[in-house]
């Protein structure tokens, strides 16, 4: 009996043989393009300063809302993703009276910035023991970004006694920058005054440049948006800027008046009144290692507490202005004043501007500060 054949032709052999083949090469360049795809998701393209830095002033803003004193909040923003180790840095000092407070005050500054860092795809490094239990490292893919060091302090609520002569007056003068006679009547004075310079007027930077020459102080006028219809600069600082804006026009204004020493607001009542903006040009000032000075036109002011949060050495103005009226008599009494207010609180921060009537009270009544027990002093001296 014969036996069927049933071996496959050999078109419908070469045919299945040519299928597994291409099934092979199909499934080959899926894998590939899955690996390929894996690998994509999984990496990230490598962090900017300016990101790492955006968080790092989020993590200000979030200890500053939990340690309300003054003066305990510090940042260097070092982080290069390019070098090995540089990595922005925040400082936070925690006074209370009791170990117990400064613990509940540390316990609710690590989780604020541990939702910080959380929301920006952060994560923490583990204490490796009690001592480091205050030190805080955040990393991204392994890459270490920001250092928080919370530190605890002790203090005494007893102020020391006040030493009888040692009330301290700083006079600031506004508006320097287009008139070198009122500039030149200015630095005739043997008083260390503060002159305030506006930015790219025609003078700024000469008349910057020889009050710095004679000793004298020089702080930039930094121009902010008023609330009323005052002639605004060609450039200020508004509400609604971007952190990065706010950084690049500071910067601009600096080198439009080199050298200076501080900061204070020409106009600025809309300004100094919006928390988020003085909360984005406390950290450009301290980063340029500048302090601030709140000329308090609106009692609507936050300048002065932004400030403090984080870290900027600051004051503000705390004696009427000398000048509302531009008349001789009526600036000797508002000096007269502010002598008074020197003698009162201590330390006082007065504002005038370069009028010739506020020149010649100056000359008048300057003479007699020492007699009052009132010592003149530059801007920098009162700031904390």
């Amino acid at each position: 009996m014969a036996v069927a054949d049933r071996s496959f032709p050999p078109t419908v052999a070469f045919r299945s043989s040519r299928w597994r083949g291409i099934s092979f090469a199909i499934l080959l360049a899926l894998l590939i393009f899955a690996a390929v795809a894996c690998k994509k998701k999984q990496s990230s393209p490598p962090l900017k300063a300016s990101q790492v830095h955006g968080i790092t002033r989020e993590m200000l803003r979030a200890a500053a809302a939990v340690v309300r004193e003054p003066g305990h909040i510090e940042s260097k923003l070092e982080f290069d993703g390019r070098r090995s180790g540089q990595v922005d840095h925040i400082r936070v000092t925690v006074s209370a009276g009791t170990s117990q407070l400064q613990n509940e005050l540390l316990a609710r500054l690590a989780q604020s910035l541990d939702r910080v860092a959380t929301a920006n795809a952060l994560t923490r490094d583990a204490a490796k023991g009690s001592e480091s239990a205050n030190h805080l490292e955040y990393r991204r893919g392994g890459l270490a970004t920001i250092v928080v060091d919370l530190v605890t302090r002790t203090f005494s609520v007893t102020a020391p006694p006040t030493e009888a002569g040692s009330a301290r007056l700083a006079i600031i003068l506004d508006d320097l920058g287009n008139d070198r006679a009122a500039a030149q009547a200015i630095f005739a004075m043997p008083y260390p005054l503060t002159i305030s310079v506006l930015p790219n007027h025609l003078h700024s930077v000469d008349i910057a440049q020889e009050a710095r020459r004679r000793g004298f102080q020089v702080m930039l006028h930094l121009p902010m948006e008023s609330m009323r219809n005052e002639q605004p600069e060609a450039q200020e600082l508004r509400p609604g800027m971007s952190g990065a804006d706010v950084n690049g026009l500071v910067a601009d204004l600096l080198r439009a008046v080199p050298d200076v020493a501080g900061v204070n607001n020409h106009q600025g009542s809309q300004s100094t009144a919006d928390l988020a903006l003085m909360d984005e040009l406390m950290p450009v000032l301290r980063e340029h290692n500048l302090f601030y000075v709140d000329s308090r036109t609106t009692a609507a002011t936050v300048a002065f507490d932004s400030a403090q949060r984080f870290g900027v050495r600051s004051g503000f103005r705390n004696v009427p202005f000398l000048d509302d009226v531009a008349e001789v008599g009526a600036v000797r009494k508002q000096l007269l004043l502010a002598l008074r207010g020197a003698q009162k609180k201590g330390d006082a921060i007065a504002i005038g501007h370069p009028h010739a009537a506020t020149l010649q009270a100056l000359r008048d009544v300057l003479p007699e500060a020492k007699a009052q027990g009132v010592r003149l002093v530059f801007a920098s001296e009162v700031v904390h």
